[in-house]
């Protein structure tokens, strides 16, 4: 991914993924009261603070009846910065300062909805919905130095010790079962503190992860180049994210490989769902085809849209699902791991009611993401491992919003 082309893709993720609960609700119903921003306390003593020096935030709705005791807490995403300008950019965006940050409406949204209907698992959870101000998934610690002389801070890693040690005195601490989520660059995040998140509880809690569209695969783009890994080697280095990454992977791999959840998932202990397109539109647009590969104007039509693609196309696409299946072969002999690999072509599917669970979501066994991710975790079904045929085989993908 050049550069160039990182900025644009990182507002089309914020728009269309991670800031979904900012849009309103097609419920019909009249909408709940928006949920307010509770910005970290002391977060400068702690070092804990968005690039732009300003306290992190998030947002916190109270569970209710037997859903009190219950947490779900998710993390953001809104891609990443590789360079010191372009994180310096996002100073004057939601993704780089709480200054921007604003109360989101959970009502009507996937995972966030307090309607029994159409979230029955976790409606009446305590939720939690961490902003993402880093640029890093939540892992960097360093700092650099803008043009104009000012700090850019890349804390990330401070920013989430901090607010779930915030959220484990508002509550969290005593929670009897917890869901640890996020999306794409969120769902990252979670992969990379998922055991680190649930040894901070007894082992009497039941504490599992849950990565959205956070399966970033580490292929070459069309023009033959490995241009992601160049641009998550710049994140690596820029942002200083060797301390979140397993011991294990760096004693035998370069860090930025560490990086990607190919390696990542190796390591990990906590019981984790894997949610993701295996033609996942945000990777099509960004890894296979960045600007800097200069895709032509046929591949330009394919990028926007799947169904635009010639077969040669097609079979391409289809190296990049078997890469992620070939990746993903480590969760099988992981019992209490499960997936969910559509499809379909869409990135983020926990966020939105018509994906998360309604009449046309996309199914998989005939179950939706919610009933499937439910019966993981609560154990109601042994083997909750779906892997969806090649495109386009699937019929309820269909009825899905353009990415």
């Amino acid at each position: 991914m050049a550069p160039s082309n990182v900025p644009a893709a990182l507002l089309l993720l914020l728009l269309l993924a991670s800031s979904g609960p900012l849009r309103p609700t097609l419920s019909g119903a009249a909408p709940l009261e928006p949920v307010a921003v509770s910005l970290l306390a002391g977060a400068q003593e702690k070092g804990a603070v968005c690039l732009d020096g300003t306290p992190p935030g998030y947002h916190l709705q109270r569970g209710s009846g037997d859903g009190s005791g219950s947490w779900l807490v998710h993390l953001e995403g809104g891609g990443w910065c590789s360079t010191v300008k372009d994180c310096s950019g996002r100073r004057m965006s939601v993704l780089g300062s709480s200054n921007f940050m604003k109360p989101l409406q959970f009502t009507g949204h996937g995972i966030f909805d307090s309607d029994e209907i159409y979230n029955p698992d976790f409606y009446n959870w305590n939720k939690v919905y961490v902003r993402y101000c880093d640029g890093a998934s939540f892992a960097g610690d360093a700092e650099g130095q803008a043009q104009d002389g000012t700090t850019v801070y890349f804390r990330g890693l401070r920013i989430y010790e901090a607010v779930i040690g915030e959220l484990m005195e508002k509550g969290l601490a005593n929670a009897t079962q917890v869901l640890f989520t996020g999306c794409s660059a969120g769902g990252l995040a979670t992969i990379l503190h998922c055991d680190d998140f649930s040894a901070r509880f007894p082992q009497q809690v039941s504490v599992k992860c849950f990565a959205d569209a956070g399966f970033f695969l580490d292929v070459k783009d069309i023009s033959g180049e490995r241009s992601f890994w160049s641009f998550y080697n710049r994140v690596v280095q820029l942002q200083n994210v060797r301390q979140v990454l397993h011991k294990d992977c760096l004693a035998n791999k370069d860090p930025t490989e560490c990086f990607f959840p190919t390696e990542l998932i190796k390591s990990i202990r906590t019981p984790m769902f894997i949610l993701n397109s295996a033609y996942d539109s945000w990777q099509i647009q960004n890894v296979l085809l960045p600007t800097s590969s200069s895709p032509e104007k046929s591949w330009l039509s394919c990028k926007d849209n799947i169904g635009n693609c010639n077969s040669t196309q097609i079979k391409v696409l289809d190296e990049i699902r078997n890469t992620m299946i070939n990746d993903l072969k480590v969760i099988n002999d992981k019992a209490d791991w499960g997936m969910f690999i559509d499809s379909c072509f869409t990135h983020c599917q926990t966020l939105f009611r018509i994906s998360w669970s309604s009449p046309t979501s996309p199914r998989l066994g005939n179950k939706n993401i919610a009933k499937v991710v439910g019966d993981w975790y609560f154990g109601r079904s042994q083997g909750v491992k779906e892997i969806d045929c090649e495109y386009p085989c699937n019929p309820t993908c269909n009825s899905l919003p353009p990415p």
